[in-house]
């Protein structure tokens, strides 16, 4: 594990929503615990009865506020969780993390080219749009604060044709465009967008992508530092991106693989 020492009191006063926990390992988790460490409010979704118990356990550890379910295809269950976040809140939001995404196991496994129409707009709605209800809806709460962060979480696939991660790949690229446009809708409300490229870890997520350990003993072999990222690594990117350190820093990726999105081969 990472030894990445978190800056005591740096988001102290600021309160924040995260999006995507599942379990100890994910990603998401990494950054909420960092967020909570440096004196952040951090509140929580979650996705379906299945890990609703191991999420509010995680949050129950941070004090979270708010605890709550969340659809990401529906905009009324998107509508509810912004207004129950701004009741927690005071009307207001200063952080948002979005680490949500989804393809069906199946089109992780055979040919880009046989995925389905439903699953591919399924992949694209769960993965991307979601970042563009998110932040609509985020909007109006951080313009209160006068001032506002989003992070996402992307991958290298989305730039690169990576085998087998297919749909998700296309899915990932249409959020990068998407964090472009975002930044410049929302510039003008000091509210700032921002990506992580993480490197392959060892989340819920990714033990759905057949060929994972090849990805992995390829990143380490390749990467200029030959070592594989973890999420903490991710987190302390994420605390950067989202705190005053990073003012005038939007619209970007910020790649944590070691360095092996520098290489061409």
């Amino acid at each position: 594990m990472s030894t990445l020492a978190a800056v005591a009191g740096r988001f102290e006063g600021k309160q924040a929503l995260v999006l995507g926990v599942a379990n100890k390992r994910s990603i998401a988790w990494a950054i909420a615990k960092r967020l909570a460490d440096e004196g952040a409010q951090v509140a929580f979704t979650f996705q379906g009865e299945r890990i609703e118990k191991s999420v509010r356990e995680l949050a129950g550890s941070v004090d979270s506020p708010l605890v709550t379910e969340c659809d990401v295809r529906s905009d009324d269950d998107i509508a509810r969780v912004f207004a129950e976040t701004g009741g927690a809140f005071g009307g207001g939001l200063d952080i948002l993390v979005h680490s949500v995404a989804f393809a069906a196991a199946e089109d992780l496994e055979g040919r880009f080219t046989d995925t389905p129409r439903d699953r591919f707009w399924l992949a694209v709605d769960v993965s991307a749009y979601s970042l563009v209800a998110a932040a609509r809806a985020a909007e109006p709460l951080m313009e209160a604060r006068g001032a506002g962060s989003i992070v996402t979480m992307t991958y290298l696939g989305g730039e690169r044709a990576v085998p087998h991660y297919n749909v998700m790949g296309v899915a990932k690229a249409t959020l990068d465009a998407s964090v472009r446009y975002l930044a410049w809708d929302l510039g003008q409300k000091n509210v700032r967008v921002n990506a992580i490229s993480a490197g392959p870890v060892r989340t819920l997520a990714a033990r759905s992508i057949a060929g994972f350990p090849t990805m992995e003993a390829i990143v380490e072999e390749r990467a200029p530092l030959h070592r594989h990222i973890d999420a903490d690594d991710a987190a302390a990117a994420a605390a950067y991106l989202l705190s005053e350190d990073a003012r005038n820093v939007t619209g970007t990726t910020l790649y944590v693989d070691s360095g092996y999105h520098a290489m061409g081969m």
